[in-house]
């Protein structure tokens, strides 16, 4: 499936990195949603994809249908269900991500904070902006050094 640059994603940040096999279980499940996921009975075009372990992005191509505010509900309440089975936070926002050395990092805003602080996270840091709205966003804006991101304005002045 080719998915134009335009689609919409919406990115849930685990707090934990998922094992392999939760992963496959979570794949499956994400896969099964998005294969019968509909707006108003029109099928969505639509994918799901788990990355580094820590990242549930979902992808819906606006171009066949577009979605909807009860499209959008059935889509969290199935992450919400993930959460509960597997025992992980999808919906704080206040969890940084970050990379140590290729590997992604998650920590509490405070313990973020006390890292930039410490000038453990550099403006070299490569970041992550969960808040990408489409996938052209995704593959230019989501990982990026932290001296490009919001992060070095809400953490400006630990710089």
């Amino acid at each position: 499936m080719s998915f134009s640059p335009h689609s919409r994603v919406w990115i849930y940040q685990s707090d934990r990195k998922f094992t392999s096999n939760e992963e496959n279980e979570i794949l499956n499940k994400l896969a099964g949603f998005t294969n019968q996921w509909k707006a108003h009975g029109n099928e969505l075009l639509a994918k799901a994809e788990i990355r580094y372990g820590f990242f549930i992005i979902l992808t819906v191509d606006e171009s066949q249908a577009g979605v909807t505010g009860c499209s959008i509900d059935s889509s969290v309440r199935l992450i919400k269900e993930i959460e509960q089975e597997y025992h992980v936070d999808l919906f704080n926002r206040f969890n940084m991500a970050y990379k140590v050395n290729g590997e992604v990092v998650v920590n509490s805003k405070e313990d973020f904070e006390t890292l930039v602080n410490i000038k453990q996270i550099t403006p070299e840091t490569i970041v992550f902006n969960n808040m990408v709205q489409n996938l052209a966003e995704l593959e230019t804006k989501w990982e990026v050094p932290f001296q490009n991101s919001w992060h070095s304005t809400v953490f400006a002045h630990l710089l």
